[in-house]
């Protein structure tokens, strides 16, 4: 991408009520020693925990997405699907990193669930667009990982509900260098607005 354009969306964000968090998939299964390692993941925790600190310090929404397949599911190459076997319910590999400061009533949707169906977005049958709706949440700040699936994928059904989006794009890691900025910049030319934590006030 041009670092041009790149910066050019890149503003002072004033956090606001209606504004919320989302952490896609910030599970130990996706980090570097995982069984679906996303490379980089780990390091992207630190500043996810200073995106955490800004909103619980304003009292608003965060949500966490996971993945949280069936045994069965049909993404797994043992049922024919592309990817090794990861996020399975109830396992440790499931589970939130624990480095990743996450406070007790935030709001977790999971996904993945139903073992016919991949899903990488977090509002694909998770009932989050019902969330964001019900809580009045006008603008989303999105980060996590993969950048070119889940969190590209999630970005996208935000827009398409007429949330304004947030990509996160220091808290982002992707499973492709080169794949991962061609997901940015479509998530960019859809309406997507990068910024980093030191442009939030």
């Amino acid at each position: 991408m041009n670092k041009a354009k790149k910066e050019e969306d890149m503003h002072k964000i004033k956090l606001l009520q209606g504004d919320s968090l989302i952490i896609v998939d910030m599970q130990k299964d996706f980090m570097p020693s995982g069984a679906l390692p996303v490379p980089g993941a780990d390091k992207i925790v630190p500043v996810l925990n200073r995106y955490i600190e800004l909103f619980f310090e304003k009292k608003l929404l965060i949500i966490a997405s996971r993945d949280w397949h069936p045994k069965d599911h049909c993404s797994f190459r043992e049922n024919g699907g592309i990817w090794p076997r990861h996020c399975v319910q109830g396992t440790e590999g499931a589970e939130f990193v624990e480095a990743l400061n996450l406070p007790k009533d935030i709001v977790v949707v999971s996904k993945g669930t139903n073992p016919e169906k991949e899903a990488y977005s977090a509002l694909e049958e998770t009932g989050l667009s019902e969330i964001l709706k019900q809580k009045g949440i006008k603008r989303c700040f999105v980060g996590g990982v993969a950048t070119e699936y889940c969190v590209f994928n999630t970005v996208l059904d935000l827009l398409k509900i007429g949330c304004e989006t947030f990509l996160l794009i220091d808290a982002i890691k992707s499973v492709s260098p080169k794949d991962g900025s061609k997901a940015i910049e479509k998530m960019q030319d859809a309406g997507a607005k990068l910024i980093r934590v030191e442009m939030i006030e």
